[in-house]
């Protein structure tokens, strides 16, 4: 059988990791001089409040090539076949990284590496998609083949109710920044071609979730849900219902965005993902 490997920022529940059998490498955080292994060292919770309260933005990382190694090596000992699916490499370092600790392995694996080109549960989708394929005996041929007609199939949004994370962490100019808090707008962004990018601007968080809602509704035929949040789960759960009632037999997963992607989103991230039949 092969075995599905994937970074933290998958947002994987932990249940369904688990039961899937895949193995989650978790990315690296750092407040100052302390460095927390993403959801091992440093829960969801504990980040998003440290966050809140520190004068200090964070910094990630992916782990070493050496400690991709290790895990490949340990998961060589019972399994011939190994497939990682990472963060997007236009987002991360993380696939370049896990490429390298492939050629850092002493013992004897077929591994290969993707990039899922996406992040969040449009990655978790995916590599539970795999999974479950794996788990029927699916070789690693087809698993490959699988992942790329499949990535055109998953779509994310996600709205933010600031951009002062986005500012501090460089990604954007601080004016725009300061336009969008005087303007309190909610951008909507996507997940597109590996890169995020500004997909729309609404006036209120309110008009945020039910744009969300608006477009995951709009599809005809879904196969899978996500629904993310980072400190507010009530807001999540009420999406996820009223999602829910226009697709009552399609399963819909509620996840915690990882700290990885809450440095740069903040705590108020809102995402959801679809998946198409």
């Amino acid at each position: 059988m092969v075995k599905l490997v994937t970074d933290s920022v998958s947002d994987l529940p932990p249940e369904v990791a688990k039961d899937l059998e895949i193995t989650v490498i978790p990315l690296n955080v750092q407040f100052g001089y302390e460095t927390y292994k993403d959801r091992v060292d440093l829960t969801a919770e504990d980040f998003y409040h440290k966050l809140e309260n520190s004068s200090t933005l964070p910094t990630t990382s992916a782990p070493g090539p050496g400690f991709f190694a290790e895990v490949f090596d340990d998961l060589a000992i019972k399994h011939s076949q190994i497939l990682g699916v990472f963060l997007s490499r236009k987002l991360s370092a993380t696939y370049d990284t896990a490429v390298q600790g492939v050629k850092l392995m002493k013992r004897k694996c077929q591994v290969e590496i993707v990039d899922s080109t996406l992040g969040i549960m449009g990655q978790g989708l995916l590599v539970m998609e795999a999974a479950k394929k794996a788990l029927t005996g699916a070789s690693l041929g087809e698993l490959v083949g699988m992942i790329s007609e499949t990535i055109p199939r998953i779509h994310i949004r996600i709205t933010l109710d600031t951009l002062e994370y986005l500012a501090r962490g460089g990604r954007i100019g601080k004016v725009q920044a300061l336009m969008g808090a005087m303007l309190k707008m909610n951008p909507i962004l996507g997940i597109k071609d590996g890169v995020a990018f500004p997909f729309a601007r609404v006036r209120s968080r309110a008009k945020a979730t039910d744009w969300l809602c608006d477009f995951a509704s709009k599809f005809n035929k879904v196969k899978a849900l996500a629904v993310e949040y980072g400190t507010n789960v009530a807001e999540a759960k009420a999406l996820a219902k009223r999602i829910a009632s226009v697709f009552p037999k399609v399963p819909i997963y509620l996840s915690n965005v990882s700290p990885v992607i809450g440095t740069h989103a903040g705590p108020n991230i809102l995402a959801v993902t679809v998946m198409e039949e």
